[in-house]
């Protein structure tokens, strides 16, 4: 049953490619995309019960093909249908060709097939496959700015999952095995020096999935490039990068004698940092959400690596409500570059006011993200911190902060329109109402996810938690001095400081990406050979 994962978006794609009318294909790709939501639901429901089985071909216990959904992997599956299906009606006034919905459903297909499969040797092919895939939407437009990022992309990952291939014959001599389940058995019985190697090797590309740092420089390639459709954008965002958060998890579990969670901790901290610093730099409306996707997962990232079950439990829900937040403002940014035909958030003024629809969803998208109360992304980032020391407390609230300030700037298209900085009034452009109201759509789950947090967290990974009342209030009083010292600190600071100029601009070559992967390496196999090992 779980096969049809994969068998199925792969049939539609080949029949959407097929079909010769235009707009039967955009409705067969809607009516698709829903009948798939429906069906992952229904294996949703399954695995509240228990692990869901599926073996491809007539073998044994770990023989052959193996596909494993437990609570976790059903959340992403659903996770995974309702973003393409948003994506899907996102852009079904736009005059895509075949191709395009070709390469959609089939990348929906592997996503779903990495998120299932329980072989290691099977994640390595889907990943290498589903990253062909992406470049190709990537440079989807043929400009020749997104031929260069999608090469980048393409060639970046193809050297960092050699490491994932010798990390999984790594494995497979020590267990010989490479299905998950049985090697995290036969691996908690083997001298755990011997486990160093092939955790360094399988944890460096799946880093450079999530964008840690110093990995991170080919996302906003990815992300942020001008000929990307903007329902890409928001998939890779919204959803692809959770691919790399999900892997993390599930490997940090194959390699249960190593500890890793301090070195974790310290690169999540830097990532959101870093990531934050360059999203403020920023003047390109899609490299700001880019960047700040760094910032985001780098939380992600620290909340997973604390040792209590509340701040994991933030950062799994903190994973879903980034899919809904940055999606909604993705699409949303794509709605604003057609309707004003610039990228310079500087160029984009009074949205709020030509575009009210529009303007409320990136007014709730932008609270979600920035932790408001009542909103969702305040409820993850409470967990998150719950319980933490004060360095780690402390870290965390510099980030949100950082946060707070990028979509102040970022918020500056909501208001003013009288007149831009080129000095030309521009017209309001007719959205079609189908874009307005997907976006619209995934900023109300931004409120709704955090006025029913509790019972989201339950219903999604059967976990009770509890928000104390009095420490969510003193988390709403620390997002209010937070959001006053962010305003004054972009007003007065950001705003005016060159420094923020000169950064804007900085990127790595080809040469110091594939360099900053071998450094990466170097520094997890160290930390791991001298702290991690228990």
């Amino acid at each position: 049953m779980l096969s049809f994962f994969a068998i199925i978006p792969m049939i539609v794609a080949v029949l959407l490619f097929v079909i010769p009318l235009k707009k039967t294909v955009r409705i067969f790709a809607a009516v698709s995309q829903a009948a798939l939501f429906g069906f992952a639901l229904y294996v949703f429901f399954l695995c509240k019960d228990g692990e869901t089985i599926t073996r491809v071909g007539n073998f044994g216990d770990f023989l052959g093909i193996t596909l494993r959904a437990d609570t976790l992997t059903s959340v992403f599956l659903m996770l995974t249908s309702f973003v393409f299906l948003v994506a899907t009606i996102y852009c079904f006034s736009d005059n895509y060709s075949r191709l395009f919905w070709f390469f959609l459903f089939v990348w929906q297909g592997l996503l779903n097939g990495v998120f299932l499969s329980n072989d290691v040797f099977n994640v390595f092919v889907l990943i290498e496959v589903a990253t062909i895939v992406v470049a190709a939407l990537i440079m989807f437009n043929r400009d020749n700015r997104s031929m260069y990022d999608g090469m980048v992309y393409l060639m970046l990952d193809i050297v960092a999952m050699q490491f994932f291939l010798f990390g999984a014959g790594y494995i497979y001599k020590l267990t010989g095995t490479l299905d998950m389940t049985l090697a995290a058995q036969l691996m908690a019985h083997i001298d755990k020096s011997s486990l160093i190697l092939p955790f360094a090797l399988i944890m460096t590309p799946i880093s450079l999935k999530c964008a840690l740092i110093p990995l991170f420089s080919w996302l906003p390639k990815a992300h942020g490039t001008p000929g990307a459709p903007s329902a890409v954008s928001a998939v890779l965002s919204g959803l692809h990068i959770k691919c790399g958060v999900y892997l993390f998890i599930r490997f940090q579990d194959v390699f249960s004698g190593i500890d890793s969670s301090l070195f974790f901790l310290l690169v999540g901290i830097i990532t959101g940092v870093v990531g934050f610093i360059l999203a403020i730099s920023q003047t390109d409306i899609k490299l700001i959400l880019a960047y700040s996707t760094i910032s985001q997962i780098g939380m992600i990232i620290t909340g997973l690596s604390i040792q209590h079950s509340y701040a994991h439990t933030g950062a799994l829900y903190h994973a879903i409500n980034h899919a809904f937040f940055k999606a909604a403002l993705f699409l949303g940014a794509g709605v604003l570059i057609e309707a004003y035909g610039a990228r310079n958030i500087n160029q984009i003024r009074g949205v709020l006011r030509r575009y009210p629809l529009v303007g409320a969803a990136i007014v709730m998208a932008v609270c979600g993200i920035t932790g408001a109360p009542l909103f969702n992304g305040s409820i993850s980032k409470y967990f998150i911190m719950t319980d933490t020391n004060a360095f780690v407390s402390a870290a965390l609230i510099f980030i949100n902060l950082g946060t707070i300030i990028t979509f102040i700037k970022f918020s500056t298209i909501l208001f003013g329109g009288r007149k831009l900085e080129s000095e030309i009034i521009v017209a309001p452009v007719k959205i079609p109402m189908a874009k307005q109201i997907t976006v619209l759509v995934l900023s109300s789950l931004c409120f709704v996810g955090g006025i029913f947090g509790e019972g989201f967290i339950h219903f999604l990974f059967n976990i009770t938690v509890d928000v104390d009342a009095a420490g969510y209030l003193e988390k709403t009083g620390l997002f209010a001095i937070s959001a006053i010292a962010g305003y004054l600190i972009f007003r007065f600071f950001v705003d005016k400081h060159p420094f923020f100029k000169h950064i804007r601009g900085l990127d790595m070559n080809f040469r110091w990406m594939c360099a900053s992967i071998g450094g990466f390496f170097a520094a997890v196999l160290l930390f791991t050979r001298f702290f991690a090992v228990l």
